[in-house]
């Protein structure tokens, strides 16, 4: 793993920087991992994504040499050594809002850069925490979302085409003051707090409220609707709640949340796997799905029967 500040310090050499090109092979002689991204977009160009990301110095000259106005990427977590949390401005969503809470409940001090992104929202760069991955996640209805393992970030100065004007990922700030991990563990149930059971007054808990959840569900925005819908199916099936139910008890919200039957199925299937697995051997000659998983009056969709990828 890159050295966190080393990374940082190399993003800010960049960030007046007249090319893309001189600036991505600037970033891997730092030993900062890029890739090159669609010209003014966000999309990888490489085969592999992020997964290709690269320090070889000949390596990112051959990409740029192809596409010289290719924004430059940086994988996030323990690939590059830093993490971002992303802070949206899209439409009635206002990340920012979020950020000021989670500024004034001391979550987000550490971090070491602010980059001002082309449609007015922050990238706030912390250093990665060494040994310990973090993956990232997205809350959507707080506007702020968390690269980490698992994801990548465009870096200065790379550039948008916004409402017909070219438009820069620029360095806002630099910190001034004492630069440290961010926990997204805790940032995530700060902003997207999940319902939880209540204590039993003899220890334990008790059973999950399933219209609890299924509310907490329907107000997922794009991007969590099927983490969250399996994360709720997680947490019935641990209470006991037999798959068909949790089917039912879920469903109403998950289609509100705007997930499609065969989606809402395969979601809650692959749950139950991962909570109840099955186990090593089955009696000979039975379905091992039978009586099993979420079963209503009709069989579910082929594609159901596969374990869902989130």
């Amino acid at each position: 793993m890159p050295e966190p500040f080393d990374v940082l310090a190399a993003l800010i050499r960049v960030d007046g920087s007249p090319g893309l090109a001189m600036a991505a092979g600037s970033l891997a002689s730092a030993g900062v991992p890029v890739f090159p991204c669609l010209p003014g977009g966000k999309r990888p160009l490489t085969r592999r994504g992020f997964i290709d990301a690269s320090s070889d110095a000949a390596q990112v000259a051959a990409w740029w040499a192809r596409t010289p106005n290719a924004n430059i990427g940086i994988p996030t977590g323990v690939a590059s050594g830093v993490v971002v949390v992303d802070v949206d401005v899209h439409g009635p969503t206002d990340g920012r809002v979020a950020w000021e809470r989670a500024a004034d409940a001391g979550l987000v001090s550490g971090a070491g850069l602010l980059v001002r992104t082309p449609t007015g929202g922050t990238h706030a760069y912390f250093p990665a925490t060494p040994g310990r991955k973090q993956r990232s996640w997205q809350a959507a209805a707080a506007g702020v979302d968390f690269r980490g393992d698992g994801g990548y970030i465009i870096a200065p100065p790379s550039q948008r085409i916004i409402d017909g004007s070219v438009k820069r990922y620029r360095i806002a700030d630099i910190a001034a003051h004492s630069v440290g991990p961010v926990d997204a563990g805790r940032l995530r149930d700060f902003l997207d707090p999940r319902p939880v059971a209540p204590a039993r007054p003899g220890g334990g808990t008790m059973a999950v409220d399933a219209e609890r959840l299924a509310a907490w569900v329907s107000g997922r925005g794009e991007g969590e609707r099927n983490r969250s819908l399996f994360w709720a199916a997680c947490r019935l099936a641990e209470n006991g709640t037999s798959p068909g139910e949790a089917l039912d008890a879920l469903s109403a919200a998950a289609h509100s949340a705007g997930l499609s039957d065969r989606e809402i199925t395969t979601t809650v299937r692959s749950a139950y796997r991962a909570t109840q697995p099955f186990p090593e051997a089955q009696p000979q000659g039975r379905d091992r799905s039978e009586d099993r998983w979420c079963s209503r009056s009709e069989p579910p969709p082929i594609a159901a029967s596969r374990r869902a990828g989130l």
